[in-house]
């Protein structure tokens, strides 16, 4: 369920027109539906409501402080990557408690700013990883809470660049050999070990690729416990998909009903890390026609927004829904929707029939709350644009758009150049 609809011809989110919006802030921009953020989120959680669990929302899927704030205020905890989406989840105020650190590469600082923060559990991704966590914990002297990340080598059928438990994938420790690894920890007088973590991938869309990998992680849990390690957390991570076109996910509830069914008997802490399905149609981006043309037959409808502000297009080949913002009888065309960047690869759709449209038409890029300005960037350098909430029928700038002062923040000409 989202909150994005037309009415009288006009799309509204929420009570707000998008093209009120479009007046006040210009474009291009993005634009986030309150309610259908705190729904999808209430919808998730609830549907684990009768087994112990956190819900630690992925920071890398949206990490804009107002919206982590929301989902704070819900409840939530954080599942983050890095120093600095650590830094946005507590500005956001977050309880440390409720914080997992994933990530293949942890820098020293990282580590003892987490450890100092006082975060749930490490979500370890290597052998040396956990070696660098336990001597950074006993310089600090302190015990830092850890789970391994186990690569449970089950084909999530999603896109291969967002695959991330297969045997040939970067994260996280061989499933054959965590066992190991695990007594290993187990023998590190600064960790303290508390969980086990899998995440298999991103924009998954059957639950069988979930339970298959749960399945193995009970046998692991099982082996651990009766080696007298005890293991308090499990942390399924995320991964659940949306309907960008054609796609038929499951539920929450569904899906919340298998893994409780296969794993009630487990006695643990679930951890879960939705990002995608609480975000990603709680978010548009709105872009206006700049051109129109055709070169050799082939159409194309030339917009403000490029591949720098919306990247999934180009880096995946991900479809994104497109409609006027505006709508009235119009013939449809099937045409490339492309940006203003200098590079072959930018576009937001390609050969898509689309209502035909003219110079100053708004278009909304829809299902793009998850991994949009998130990936966004500065290439050709573009600022950054404004990222807006609607609660009702009032909107609030989240972030200004940068200017061209933002772009060069932190450049220094050297001396020998001024002269």
């Amino acid at each position: 369920m989202n909150h994005f609809g037309y009415k009288q011809d006009q799309l509204f989110c929420e009570e707000t027109s998008v093209e009120e919006v479009a007046r006040a802030v210009g474009t291009p921009f993005y634009l986030y539906s309150c309610r259908t953020l705190q729904h999808h989120f209430r919808v998730f959680d609830s549907a684990f409501a009768e087994v112990p669990h956190i819900t630690c929302f992925a920071v890398k899927a949206n990490s804009n402080t107002a919206i982590l704030r929301l989902f704070v205020r819900e409840g939530g905890g954080m599942d983050l990557v890095s120093g600095g989406e650590l830094y946005r989840a507590l500005k956001a105020g977050v309880d440390p408690a409720k914080v997992v650190y994933s990530g293949v590469g942890k820098r020293d600082d990282e580590i003892d700013y987490a450890l100092q923060t006082g975060i749930l559990m490490f979500n370890v991704e290597s052998e040396q990883e956990l070696e660098r966590i336990n001597a950074r914990a006993q310089r600090l002297g302190i015990r830092a809470g850890v789970g391994l990340r186990v690569n449970p080598d089950v084909d999530p059928q999603t896109h291969p660049h967002i695959s991330t438990g297969l045997r040939e994938n970067k994260f996280g420790i061989d499933g054959e050999g965590s066992l190991a690894a695990y007594r290993r920890a187990a023998g590190m007088k600064h960790l303290d070990v508390k969980g086990v973590s899998c995440h298999i991938g991103s924009q998954v869309t059957k639950i069988s690729p979930f339970i298959d990998a749960l399945a193995r992680l009970k046998e692991l849990v099982r082996q651990l416990r009766s080696g007298g390690i005890a293991i308090r957390y499990l942390d399924l991570g995320g991964g659940l998909g949306i309907t960008y076109n054609q796609e038929t996910p499951p539920p929450p509830a569904d899906y919340a009903r298998a893994i409780i069914g296969a794993a009630r008997e487990m006695e643990c802490t679930f951890i879960f890390e939705p990002g995608r399905v609480i975000v990603g149609n709680a978010g548009i981006l709105v872009s206006r026609v700049l051109y129109t043309k055709e070169n050799g037959g082939k159409k194309f409808i030339i917009v403000d927004a490029g591949m720098n502000d919306l990247i999934r297009p180009s880096l995946y080949g991900s479809f994104q829904h497109i409609q006027p913002v505006t709508r009235r009888e119009r013939a449809e065309i099937t045409a490339d929707v492309v940006g203003p960047i200098c590079e072959s690869g930018d576009f937001l759709a390609k050969g898509r029939t689309i209502p035909a449209v003219v110079r100053d038409d708004l278009l909304a890029v829809m299902s793009a709350g998850a991994y949009g300005f998130s990936m966004s960037s500065n290439y050709n350098s573009r600022p950054r644009v404004p990222e807006v909430l609607v609660r009702d029928d009032g909107f609030t700038v989240i972030r200004k758009r940068e200017s061209y002062d933002d772009l060069i923040h932190g450049e220094e000409i050297p001396d020998f150049l001024q002269r």
